[in-house]
């Protein structure tokens, strides 16, 4: 057994490992591992990661991948006090090369990890799982950082956000609670694992003692549909883009799981009205649970559809009794209901801090994290937004930088000054898409020639779908863009 007081996770994957040793805790193609096996799995992970020289404190990068071994790393340095950044495995090089110089990692764990200088760079499955050698587990307390997560600011420089073992369990206990988890879940997983809704997702089910089935992806529906079949899944996670892809790929076909599924999480964009009613249409006994928040306030707030049937355009309410909601004017006073202002988050979920402290200025009200979105509190106790005072572009999901795309533009050479602001994607399937405004330097060069060198520079959801000549970019006396000019 382990002893890892200093994480509720890790206790909870020792109890089902001792309670059900037998019982089915990870599928993932063929292999299907049990809470026992995983446990033995983690323990030797550990093992190895301390015959690195890896110790309490020391920070690795964990190039997510959806496979077993990156489970085992990602607990294993959870159980030695080792801070997991996790960064996805199909990141470009130089956000890569940015997030090594500022966490300055010990190590770096994945398959086809980059050859970085001076240091140590171990693959998921060529790791020695013979290790024998007694673990020393350091002494260490529920709020000792436990992962770092780079989101993107509005800057376009990488801002990691520090989240303690108590952090994650918060938000996968408060989870498990509103969903109704149950030992007996299935649940289909084809979230990534790089970004916090498939990771937590990861940690509800493992909390739960239930049973997760990895998926690839969401790309080959008729592989994810088998999945549901073949596993009798009772529960997946999806963004609104994911819905978005089902619904033109297969209409109401997903309908035919209704009677099984019983619970499916939606999160990390807006949802459409209709597409909430035609989800309550096709899943009338399932439930339909949205939850709101940031990497910084994971899952802060959840709606569930059937119980909201009449009040679909709320965000809703605090997940749990541990979770605080308000509304605060700039100053950090408290809003009456029904007047709009920032929404702010506490609990037992929220991070404390971002890696590097500057990132801490302005994001807090005392206790109260700062979501940068507006909105109000409604007399019924649930909240609504009604925009959102941070300049991201949500692209599916994924939060994109307009200060990165514009930065990429200018360093091309063709322009004089530009401005990218988020736009409703006009295929009604990722909600926001990125649209360049350009002031040309002399003579106007081909849209199509810009579009062809940028996307060597940057990823497919960060390129601008829609692109415009005007004269001057509106800025502020110092200099600031005024993106709301834009978009009048």
């Amino acid at each position: 057994m382990i002893d890892a007081p200093h994480s509720a996770l890790l206790c909870e994957i020792t109890k089902h490992a001792a309670t059900t040793p037998d019982k089915v805790a990870l599928v993932d193609g063929d292999c299907a591992v049990t809470y026992s096996q995983l446990l033995d799995h983690v323990r030797q992970a550990a093992c190895f990661m301390q015959t690195k020289g890896l110790k309490h404190g020391d920070r690795i990068v964990l190039t997510a991948q959806k496979e077993l071994p990156f489970v085992y790393d990602y607990l294993a340095a959870h159980l030695l006090g080792v801070v997991n950044v996790v960064v996805d495995a199909a990141s470009p090089r130089d956000r890569l090369d940015s997030i090594i110089g500022v966490v300055k990692p010990a190590a770096i764990f994945g398959n086809g990890t980059p050859d970085i200088t001076d240091i140590p760079c171990y693959d998921f499955q060529k790791q020695d799982s013979t290790c024998g050698a007694a673990l020393e587990l350091p002494r260490l307390t529920a709020d000792d950082v436990a992962d770092v997560m780079f989101t993107t600011g509005t800057t376009g420089a990488p801002k990691g956000v520090c989240l303690s073992h108590a952090n994650i369990a918060g938000s996968a206990g408060n989870t498990n609670g509103f969903i109704g988890m149950t030992d007996h879940e299935v649940e289909a997983l084809a979230l990534p694992l790089s970004h916090s809704f498939g990771l937590g997702r990861l940690r509800c089910v493992l909390m739960a003692g239930s049973t997760l089935v990895l998926v690839s992806n969401f790309a080959n529906l008729k592989s994810f549909f088998t999945v549901l079949d073949s596993y009798h899944a009772t529960g997946f996670g999806m963004v609104p883009a994911v819905w978005q892809y089902i619904k033109r790929l297969s209409g109401r076909r997903i309908a035919r799981f209704a009677d099984q599924i019983r619970y499916i999480e939606i999160g990390s964009a807006p949802l459409p009205i209709e597409d909430k009613r035609l989800l309550l249409e096709i899943f009338p006994n399932t439930r339909l649970c949205m939850h709101y928040g940031l990497t910084e306030a994971s899952r802060a707030m959840f709606s569930e559809f059937h119980a909201n049937v009449d009040n679909l355009e709320t965000v809703g309410r605090p997940a749990s009794p541990l979770v605080e909601a308000c509304v605060l004017d700039e100053e950090g006073n408290a809003l009456a209901d029904g007047v709009d202002g920032e929404i702010c988050i506490s609990g037992n979920m929220v991070t404390r801090s971002y890696f590097n402290p500057d990132d801490n200025k302005a994001s807090f009200h005392g206790k109260w994290f700062r979501t940068g979105d507006w909105g109000h509190r409604g007399s019924d106790g649930n909240f609504y937004l009604t925009g959102r005072k941070k300049e991201l572009i949500n692209v599916g999901g994924e939060k994109v930088s307009p200060a990165t795309i514009e930065d990429a533009i200018c360093s091309l050479g063709y322009i004089a000054d530009c401005a990218c602001i988020a736009v409703p994607d006009a295929n009604g399937v990722l909600g926001e898409v990125p649209k360049a405004y350009l002031v040309p330097k002399g003579e106007r060069v081909d849209i199509e020639v810009i579009k062809g060198e940028l996307a060597h520079l940057l990823p497919p959801h960060e390129l601008p779908v829609q692109w415009e000549w005007i004269d001057r970019i509106p800025r502020t006396a110092s200099g600031k863009i005024q993106r709301l000019k834009l978009k009048q």
